[in-house]
């Protein structure tokens, strides 16, 4: 069985370990939200991270659409806010918004019908020198719609130089189907400017942004990546390839981790206006704190509902989308943003192996409660693993698939556990199905099996019984047939008393049966029980005896010995042989005191030691004080004739068979041998001739030394 076990424990392990390594392979990417949902209890974990100070969001929030008007506002009034955003001192300023059509609230639209054009404002005109005299990054859309293709005239102009190292035949880069930009009198004011697309994942949530995407073989920058870039005089933009896709980008100095679509995973810092917000309006109007954006990167949005520029992150299920800008920004800033290095999965597929090892071999030597503390320290240190790595070292390891190993392994492991010991509990009954009553067999399949069958000392009465005459009786059969169903007819019925006062039958040795009490399972008193089965089995003999004269043409007769002491229990015996069994020098002795019943014409002997833990009433006279072969400490045997009480007439008789025997310890063999005649004359037990005998032989022999102890020489 345990060679069964081992194989079906590696099999589980392979079929597991390679079904979910073979999942993380090969199942759709949508399947990759489900480690993304699971890594935002991390963030949740992890709590808020204060934004950098460097950034502040001009938010065209609800507030301002209520004091200047609804969106679109004048462009002239976008180019005051730029103004004053410029006259504070903003290190640089980028546009969440895309002017893609001309202003037609413009006034020179109206007076191109009289001819008047030139002499009236036009607001976009105004907005391109506004872009143009401050350092401000303008933003456009990308377009991916494959069935609607849009366009514009303009595309942008990014003065900086894009160098692709290794790059492979696949680039992995997206590349969209259209761009929209912004009207060309500002698109080409600008310095420059930077796409403002950001891709939900699965979930609706935004975890990661590209910061470059390939358009008819040019490469253009994310606006927030194009503001760092400017903002850090950086001119030259190097992409690193590997043959997986694009590893990583260098700005400068600066290593930026990418996946293999150029993508950045955000390091989110919070909720939704966790960076410092100022309404739109404060700013058109004057009215706003300059040293807030003084130096700073200014961000111009919106919040308001109404412009649905709305996502969400693990803190928050709605954000104004330009937050997502500025945590790009900050990443970069701070130098936290998350990557998934290149060695990542071969890190997660050795993981997910380790995990289901650790599961499958070291744990399952483990109770099931132990298996379930193992898994929760498992569980602990993977989940501790991973956010020491996430915000740390800022590196992703897959959690989804980590995860339902550890928990697909341990789910395994007890079903394994379960099927192996039903089947072993199975075996067990199986095995003490015809040596234990049904209450012992109930008690060891609730019990822990493996401590029930251990090896152990414990306290038990054993018991021996031994049909007389069975060689006579072998050869009045006279055929194997008939003595086999002799036999079985006999052990059936002495089995079943056994069985029924919860004993345990060890063995059938020819003829003779060999059984305890108090193992497996603990029996209460069972010296007691032991002794109410002798008595039960010898109360049958009678019965069964007639009947063995009809059938077979034999009497019945036994005797049977009883000794309680501590013994060594458990499943003993050779490597793929043994059998559950007691030894020890309290079972030597049982098997004695059977065959000191003969001696002594009797059918039940009991030891002293039984006789000092009985706890019912019966009829009992001690029968002697002896000394067996291989034992020097003398013994004192009891006869157990009934339970009860005695009757009056069993009193006296044991009375004077008490007297007698006392005579007979003292050495008095004359006044003994008168009292076990008078005995003999009166009852004719055999039991006294053995006394008188004795006493005259020791009487002859003049034994001066004699201490009141037989000595049997032989077994």
């Amino acid at each position: 069985m345990r060679l069964t076990y081992r194989l079906t424990q590696f099999l589980l392990f392979v079929m597991v370990s390679g079904a979910i390594v073979y999942g993380y392979l090969f199942l759709p990417a949508s399947y990759q939200s489900l480690d993304d949902r699971v890594r935002d209890f991390l963030f949740i974990a992890r709590g808020v991270t204060p934004a950098s100070g460097e950034i502040v969001i001009v938010d065209i929030d609800e507030k301002s659409l209520h004091e200047i008007g609804q969106w679109p506002w004048e462009r002239s009034i976008v180019a005051t806010m730029l103004q004053n955003l410029t006259a504070s001192k903003a290190g640089i300023i980028g546009l969440d918004i895309v002017f893609s059509e001309e202003d037609k609230t413009s006034p020179h639209r109206f007076g191109e019908q009289f001819h008047l054009h030139r002499l009236l404002p036009n607001y976009d005109t105004i907005l391109a020198q506004t872009v143009h005299d401050t350092p401000t990054i303008l933003g456009y859309i990308f377009n991916f719609d494959r069935t609607y293709k849009v366009s514009s005239p303009t595309l942008p102009t990014i003065p900086a130089i894009f160098i692709e190292k290794n790059i492979p035949s696949t680039h992995y880069l997206l590349e969209p189907n259209g761009i929209l930009t912004n009207i060309p009198s500002i698109q080409n004011s600008g310095y420059s400017s930077g796409f403002i697309n950001n891709v939900p994942d699965a979930t609706g949530s935004i975890r990661s942004v590209p910061l470059l995407m390939r358009y008819d073989d040019a490469l253009y920058p994310s606006l927030a990546f194009e503001m760092f870039r400017v903002a850090m005089d950086t001119h030259k933009i190097t992409l690193n390839y590997s043959p997986l896709g694009l590893a990583s980008l260098r700005a400068g100095e600066l290593e930026i981790p990418t996946d293999r679509n150029g993508r950045l995973y955000l390091n989110h810092r919070g909720p939704g206006k966790t960076f410092r917000y100022i309404s739109a309006s404060d700013i058109v109007n004057n009215t706003f704190d300059k040293q807030a954006v003084e130096g700073k990167f200014v961000l111009v949005g919106t919040s308001a509902y109404g412009l649905m520029d709305l996502r969400s992150n693990p803190f928050d299920n709605i954000i104004p989308g330009i937050e997502i800008q500025a945590t790009v920004i900050d990443n970069l800033l701070n130098h936290d943003m998350l990557q998934r290095p290149q060695w990542s999965e071969v890190a997660e597929i050795s993981l997910i192996l380790f995990l289901s090892f650790i599961v499958f071999y070291p744990l399952t030597r483990l109770n099931p409660l132990g298996l379930i503390v193992g898994y929760v320290i498992l569980l602990g240190a993977l989940l501790y693993l991973n956010y020491y790595l996430l915000f740390t070292h800022h590196i992703i390891i897959n959690l989804f698939f980590t995860l339902l190993t550890l928990s697909v392994s341990i789910l395994s492991v007890l079903g394994m556990n379960f099927v192996f010991e039903h089947r072993q509990k199975e075996q067990v009954k199986k095995k003490f199905a015809q040596k234990v009553s049904k209450q012992v067999m109930d008690d060891l399949l609730t019990s822990d099996i493996e401590d029930a069958l251990s090896t152990r000392e414990v306290e038990v009465t054993v018991f021996f019984s031994d049909i007389r005459s069975f060689t006579t009786i072998s050869e009045q059969l006279g055929s194997p047939q008939k003595l086999v169903s002799f036999l079985n007819d006999y052990m059936t019925t002495m089995a079943a008393s056994i069985i029924e006062s919860r004993g345990t039958i060890d063995k059938f040795i020819g003829d003779a049966i060999m059984a305890y009490w108090n193992a497996p399972n603990h029996v209460e008193h069972h010296a007691d029980k032991a002794v109410q089965s002798a008595l039960h089995q010898l109360a049958l003999r009678e019965g069964l005896s007639e009947q063995f004269v009809a059938k077979f043409g034999v009497h019945l007769d036994f005797g049977i010995g009883l000794n309680s002491g501590v013994v060594t229990v458990g499943d003993i015996g050779s490597i793929g042989r043994s059998d559950y069994t007691v030894i020890g020098d309290a079972v030597n002795l049982a098997s004695r005191l059977e065959g000191i019943c003969k001696h002594y014409h009797v059918h039940l002997i009991i030891s002293e030691f039984t006789y000092e833990q009985l706890q019912e009433a019966y009829v009992i006279r001690e029968l002697d004080t002896v000394r067996v072969k291989g034992k020097l400490k003398p013994i004192r045997l009891y006869e157990v004739i009934a339970m009860g009480v005695p009757t009056q007439a069993q009193q006296e008789e044991l009375d004077t068979f008490h007297t007698a025997l006392q005579l007979y310890y003292a050495g008095n063999f004359t006044e003994a041998i008168a009292a076990f005649t008078v005995l003999k004359s009166t009852y004719h037990e055999l039991l006294y001739d053995v006394y008188i005998e004795r006493s005259q032989s020791l009487l002859t022999l003049n034994s001066e030394n004699f201490d009141g102890v037989y000595d049997f020489m032989e077994k």
